[in-house]
């Protein structure tokens, strides 16, 4: 997988689709991130670069639970592609 602005947009997309909301904002944060699950907001430190944001929303991406069939073919199939390149990488 590359990390590139486009693969960043397709997984803010793949966000909106389970219907949670990523706000880039600073803050103190120990992991990079803060996830408010009661409001489906996912915060991520706007200081990142987009290879860092894509690392983070992967990691929000890997905790939390949904349904996948509240999700579009397409988005499964990179969801698929994601989760085997970083099990590849661990």
């Amino acid at each position: 997988m590359r990390y590139t602005q486009t693969s960043l947009k397709k997984l803010e997309d793949l966000f909106a689709e389970l219907d949670y909301a990523i706000r880039y904002e600073k803050g103190n944060f120990q992991s990079g991130y803060c996830i408010v699950e009661h409001r489906k907001i996912a915060v991520v430190s706007k200081f990142f670069d987009t290879e860092a944001r894509i690392n983070c929303l992967l990691d929000i991406l890997s905790n939390l639970s949904f349904d996948s069939e509240m999700l579009s073919d397409k988005s499964k199939e990179l969801l698929g592609k994601w989760q085997q390149t970083r099990q590849e990488t661990e």
